[in-house]
């Protein structure tokens, strides 16, 4: 357990960063639409970067929990150090991509889910084939790994971001980001 909390101080900083980013971006785009109101400047956040900024945090919880799950199993060793800081670096740049640093760069948000949203999903897509590779190697892991429902809800988020990255079409992406914050929530709170 010793080893776990040793790699999970550096995977949790850098998940914990994620998450301010997150909603530090919110902010930003919420400080900068009052301030547009004020002067009666037109400025939408939309529904599109919101809901990619709460399936995101989803996702990232998802693989937090994943950690725990598999806490037995670390190893300190420069493979695991090295792993975890480029699994939790690459969360972390998905993360600072879900907003923008300049909002007033843009009169619609949606505009920006539309320009990072095929680099974002495709990192995120990247880490659960990471993670499916990391599952596939470990024998005591068998039982997920072969769990007939684990691998459809993974299939339904490769799916369901697969379509996110093709379409473009504000409602079909806002039904896709739905139908991924509402799997999540049916595993958080159901299963």
């Amino acid at each position: 357990m010793i080893e776990f909390e040793f790699v999970f101080v550096l995977y949790a900083l850098v998940l914990g960063l994620s998450m301010v980013e997150l909603l530090s971006g919110f902010g930003r785009a919420m400080e900068y639409k009052f301030a547009r109101d004020a002067a009666q400047k037109a400025f939408e956040i939309g529904w599109l970067t919101p809901l990619f900024a709460i399936f995101v945090m989803l996702d990232l919880i998802s693989f937090w929990v994943f950690a725990w799950v598999v806490r037995d199993l670390i190893t300190v060793d420069s493979v695991t150090i090295a792993g975890v800081t480029a699994f939790a670096a690459s969360y972390y740049l998905a993360a600072r991509l879900v907003f923008p640093t300049q909002p007033q760069s843009f009169t619609d948000l949606d505009v920006h889910f539309y320009r990072v949203r095929r680099i974002v999903l495709g990192i995120l897509i990247a880490l659960v084939v990471v993670q499916w590779i990391y599952l596939a190697t470990q024998t005591s892991l068998g039982a997920i790994a072969s769990n007939p429902f684990a691998i459809g809800m993974t299939a339904l988020l490769l799916v369901l971001m697969l379509l996110a990255m093709i379409w473009r079409n504000d409602r079909l992406n806002t039904a896709l980001l739905g139908a991924l914050i509402a799997r999540y929530l049916f595993l958080y709170f159901v299963i």
